[in-house]
């Protein structure tokens, strides 16, 4: 048996969806033949495994009356394999969902949503962390009345243990320097400190972590979406205009981020006379309405302006585990219920690895 034979018997092997023999392409990189046995190593520009396959069984059919033992090795891209091994990154194994609370503007309400809504999820039995990302004005501390507290350090120290209040587990850059000072930091360090407090916090088992982010559509949010597959965006916005203008951004990122959208909150919506209860609607009500059908998705809910949202954030007193019965309470205890049955639909097929730095 002499090498012309075989590499006439392989001449008969066409390439799939070609008029060429795998030959002819130079498919076939080496062939060997020690007495009755044949070792053939042939580099296809594919690997779909239904070609691959078709190959392999015309080399096996096209060379058996050569009455040879065949060794076969079929090389297939690297390129091909490495968007076939993507993996999902995500840095919080243990965590089963990340929803992110995002604005396009400061000054609506997030912070006080985000804690709210987490102490909602948290009241219908899951377990619930929440992390404060809004780097440069941490307000969360207070609003869940432990500014004061200092978070403690597992016995190997290598990780912070989270603040529990309320029934939430909670960390913050509020509560890891000094009350009052300023971080004057660039994007590249911001990036850090939330690599930090997402890898460096011993968050253990939990249902749902809710991150309070800065406001706005920059690399805070991109590490996050980048870090960990975000399972659910909510946008919070006030009722005006300008607010929705901003809320428009915070959507587009969403999407240019792969980030499922649960919905829009609209704060500020109507103000509550706590002398007269009637409802006056100062920054005006429902204009979210039309930005979620833009976006196809819905208004989870329309909080409305009660002293008693103030007066518990300013006092570490969030309204719905004090005033459950309230206006505002009952729509965000509505909101948690919306956002749980929308991740119940997401489920597990959130996929990060294929978001690209945008420039």
């Amino acid at each position: 048996m002499t090498q012309e034979k075989l590499l006439k018997a392989l001449k008969e092997v066409i390439y799939p969806n070609f008029d060429k023999d795998i030959v002819t392409f130079g498919f076939v990189t080496s062939t060997n033949i020690h007495g009755n046995h044949a070792s053939i190593k042939v580099t296809i520009p594919s690997s779909n495994d239904e070609i691959v396959t078709q190959v392999q069984k015309d080399i096996i059919e096209k060379t058996k009356h050569l009455g040879l033992k065949i060794e076969l090795e079929i090389i297939t891209p690297n390129i091909a394999k490495t968007q076939n091994e993507r993996q999902i990154n995500n840095m919080l194994p243990s965590v089963k969902h990340v929803v992110m609370i995002s604005s396009g503007k400061g000054g609506v309400g997030k912070s006080t949503t985000s804690v709210n809504l987490a102490i909602a999820l948290g009241k219908s039995g899951k377990n619930v962390g929440l992390l404060d990302c809004d780097i440069y004005g941490p307000n969360i501390p207070r609003m869940l009345g432990v500014d004061e507290v200092q978070p403690k350090v597992t016995p190997d120290g290598k990780k912070l243990i989270p603040i529990e209040k309320y029934g939430l587990k909670m960390i913050s850059m509020g509560v890891l320097y000094e009350k009052g000072q300023s971080l004057i930091w660039r994007g590249p360090v911001v990036m850090r400190a939330i690599t930090q407090l997402l890898q460096d916090v011993l968050w253990g088992e939990l249902d749902i972590l809710v991150i309070d982010m800065p406001p706005g559509t920059g690399d805070a949010q991109l590490t996050l979406a980048q870090s960990v597959p975000v399972s659910a965006g909510i946008a919070v916005t006030t009722p005006q205009a300008v607010a929705l203008d901003d809320s428009a951004r915070s959507l587009d990122m969403f999407n240019k981020l792969h980030i499922p959208i649960a919905g829009i909150i609209e704060n500020m919506s109507g103000f509550i006379c706590p002398k007269c209860d009637e409802r006056y609607d100062i920054f005006g009500k429902g204009t979210s309405v039309e930005l979620a059908n833009i976006h196809k998705c819905e208004v989870l809910a329309e909080i409305p302006i009660e002293m008693a949202v103030r007066e518990g954030g300013d006092n570490g007193k969030p309204i719905v585990f004090f005033e459950p019965i309230s206006a505002s309470a009952k729509e965000y205890l509505k909101a948690a219920s919306k956002l749980s049955e929308f991740l119940d639909k997401v489920g597990d097929r959130v996929d990060n690895s294929q978001i690209q730095p945008i420039k």
